[in-house]
C-alpha cells in the first residue's frame, strides 16, 4: 500500500516538482500551498509522514508543526527549508521535527531520508519486542509509544520512544552517542547530533517527577540512564 505525504510548500514550482516526484516514487501526495491548509488537510485526512516547509505564509511551518503534532504525537516530520543556520535548525527539532533538510537538496537524498524514516517506524511498531519498562516510578511502553507516571500519560514521538528505548537496554551503563545516532538517525553528523541534545532535554523534562531518575552526560563519550 502507497504511503501517505503531506506537503507543505509554497513556491509552485518546487512543490509541483517535488509531489510530481514523490508520486512516481509511489508516495501518494497531497500538495497544500500555506500552512493553513496543510493544517486543515492534516485534520481531515490520513497521512503517513509531514513535508514542511518553514517559511509558509497564513501558518509558519513550525506553528505548523506544533499544531499537527496536538493532533498526532507520533506522525514523522521532515522540514524543508532554507534556512540553516544552527539557531533554526534546533528551534525545527524543538517543535518536533524528525528530519530537516535544507535547500539545495537532491531529491534522492530526499527520498532516502524518507525511508529511513518511515523503515524505522516498520521495525518500530510491528516488531516483536514490545517490552515494558520499569524506569523508578514511570512505566514505559515501548509497543504503545507511552510513557506512565502514577495517573499521568505521556505519549511518545517515535524518535522520543526509540532514544528511551535505547537509554533502558544500556540502563545504569554508558550509551555511546555515536551509537545512538547512527541507530536511530541513520547518520552522526553535527545537525543530527544537536537533534539527539534536544531530544535528551525533553525525554529529562518527562523524567523529573521521579528525582531517583536521572540521564547523565558522559563527558566524550554519550549518555547513562540512572535509576
Amino acid at each position: 500500500m502507497s504511503k501517505r505525504i503531506l506537503l507543505a510548500e509554497d513556491d509552485c514550482n518546487l512543490g509541483t516538482l517535488l509531489k510530481n516526484y514523490l508520486i512516481a516514487k509511489n508516495y501518494e501526495t497531497t500538495l497544500c500551498m500555506t500552512g493553513k491548509s496543510a493544517l486543515e488537510a492534516f485534520l481531515a485526512g490520513s497521512f503517513d509522514l509531514c513535508i514542511l516547509d518553514i517559511m509558509m505564509p497564513e501558518i509558519d511551518g513550525i506553528t505548523l508543526a506544533l499544531e499537527i503534532r496536538k493532533a498526532d504525537p507520533v506522525i514523522p516530520i521532515i522540514f524543508l527549508t532554507a534556512k540553516n543556520q544552527e539557531e533554526d535548525v534546533i528551534e525545527g527539532f524543538r517543535s518536533g521535527a524528525d528530519d530537516y533538510i535544507t535547500k539545495p537538496f537532491s531529491m534522492e537524498e530526499l527520498i532516502y531520508r524518507i525511508e529511513a524514516i518511515l523503515r524505522r517506524i516498520s521495525v518500530h511498531t510491528t516488531g516483536n519486542d514490545d517490552e515494558i519498562y520499569q524506569i523508578g516510578e514511570y512505566t514505559f511502553d515501548n509497543k504503545r509509544q507511552i510513557l506512565e507516571f502514577k495517573d499521568q500519560v505521556i505519549s511518545l514521538t517515535t524518535k522520543e520512544s526509540e532514544l528511551l528505548e535505547l537509554l533502558c537496554r544500556h540502563k545504569n551503563e554508558v550509551l555511546e552517542r555515536n551509537y545512538a545516532l547512527r541507530s536511530i538517525w541513520i547518520d552522526d553528523n553535527y545537525f543530527n547530533a544537536r537533534s539527539m541534545d534536544v531530544y535528551i532535554t525533553r525525554l529529562r523534562k518527562y523524567l523529573k517527577k521521579d528525582p531517583s531518575v536521572r540521564i547523565l552526560n558522559i563527558h566524550g563519550k554519550g549518555y547513562r540512564l540512572i535509576c
